[in-house]
């Protein structure tokens, strides 16, 4: 097995990092767990937000505990929790609520991902905290939003990639709809979320808007990644279907076996690059057929096409199929498997494998974050920190509190 971090030749240190990323000054105060709330606030933090995390006292967010562990600490916990300051707060507690809202008034951004009504259930909505902040994005993650008949249903990623329609392309006619092995609804989720997030700050600096609500629903954001579909249904009564390897409408884009056994993925639908690419693999006679000079007539040809592509790679290598098509300026490449990018150089090159210390002096390798901003990067401080480790600290410096009064929360189980 390869020594992935001693491989690297961009090995990063938090030793000693400031954050100079472009988000200094912003104040945000993470009240989700799990995933979509959690990882939109890892990328602010990346680039250079104060993240106050709250976690349930003495159990923390759940990653902490899921897929691979380092001692009693998952490894996905170092990443998602990077750059967070963490602060044990009970929710349910009366005096815990007045501890957020005291909190969520120092703050920039707060962001929840429970299920809706769950917060102002605890006196922590919107209405409840816009007295004390008025200039707070409150942003909420949730599987169908605020509104609606579906809102108060549980919406996991899973449940929402299905209904959102992107799970029916996923897979092959005929079969069972497959999902990527990730939580893609979570990840696309939070990325909207941070999309948000910004466009709120923005009309909250040049004077637009004070604080509002960013309402962000997981199948929403799947949605909308579905590119033509609407019109194509709403003016045609087009459904698409799953379609394997390929792109439904769009020739050649398919994945191919290579002699080797691996496969190629190959865009050649482009109609100078399908010239190119039919010319490379002999078969001329395709690069000059005006029946398939553009993307319409080669739909129509697609099995004639794809047949061509696929018996010339079978009779090469990968690495050979990849350096002849590169030559002639054809978008391919192989399918990568952890252990291949983290021996790439080019993934190296491009920092997106970060070692970082922990206290008790090891290093763990997470990934590094884009996109890349030349003049104020990203960048991992420490990796993600113990349960409570900052609660002290949070509290005394912003809602200066006393010695005794800390003892006090603490003894009645409220931090």
């Amino acid at each position: 097995m390869v020594d992935t971090a001693a491989s690297l030749n961009n090995e990063t240190s938090n030793q000693g990092v400031s954050n100079r990323g472009p988000l200094q000054g912003i104040r945000i105060l993470e009240l989700g767990q799990l995933i979509a709330g959690p990882f939109t606030s890892t990328m602010l933090a990346y680039f250079g937000a104060e993240v106050i995390k709250i976690e349930p006292p003495g159990i923390g967010d759940p990653i902490r505990r899921w897929r691979s562990m380092k001692g009693d600490t998952s490894l996905w916990w170092y990443s998602i929790g990077r750059n967070k300051k963490s602060v044990t707060v009970d929710l349910r507690h009366p005096e815990g609520q007045v501890l957020v809202r005291d909190l969520a008034a120092q703050c920039d951004v707060l962001i929840e991902n429970f299920r809706p009504g769950v917060m102002e259930d605890w006196g922590l909505g919107p209405e409840d905290l816009k007295a004390a902040n008025p200039a707070l994005v409150y942003t909420r993650i949730s599987g169908y939003g605020q509104t609606g008949p579906n809102a108060e249903k549980p919406g996991f990623a899973s449940v929402c990639e299905g209904f959102s329609g992107f799970r029916h392309l996923n897979g092959f006619p005929g079969e069972a709809p497959v999902r990527p092995n990730l939580s893609l609804g979570d990840s696309i989720a939070s990325l909207h979320a941070i999309i948000g997030i910004l466009m709120a700050l923005n009309a909250r600096d040049r004077g637009i808007h004070k604080g509002q609500v960013v309402d962000v629903a997981l199948y929403e954001t799947m949605f909308n990644m579905l590119e033509s579909l609407v019109p194509e249904y709403a003016e045609e009564g087009i459904i698409r279907e799953a379609s394997g390897t390929t792109l439904t409408g769009i020739v050649p884009t398919n994945t191919y076996r290579c002699l080797d056994d691996k496969f190629v993925i190959i865009g050649g639908n482009g109609d100078s690059i399908f010239k190119r690419l039919m010319t490379e693999i002999g078969r001329k006679d395709f690069a000059d057929d005006p029946a398939m000079a553009d993307n319409a007539g080669r739909v129509i040809h697609q099995q004639k096409i794809d047949d061509a592509i696929s018996q010339w790679c079978l009779g090469h290598p990968i690495k050979s199929v990849i350096e002849k098509l590169e030559a002639v300026r054809v978008p391919a490449g192989p399918i990568y498997n952890a252990e291949d990018m983290a021996n790439d150089p080019h993934f190296q090159a491009r920092g997106l494998f970060e070692k970082v210390s922990l206290e008790d002096s090891s290093t763990i390798t997470i990934p590094g974050m884009s996109p890349k901003l030349v003049g104020t990067p990203g960048g991992t401080q420490w990796a993600g920190p113990k349960l409570g480790q900052h609660t002290e600290e949070v509290l005394t410096e912003l809602l200066d509190m006393t010695a005794e009064r800390l003892a006090s929360l603490k003894n009645n189980a409220v931090i």
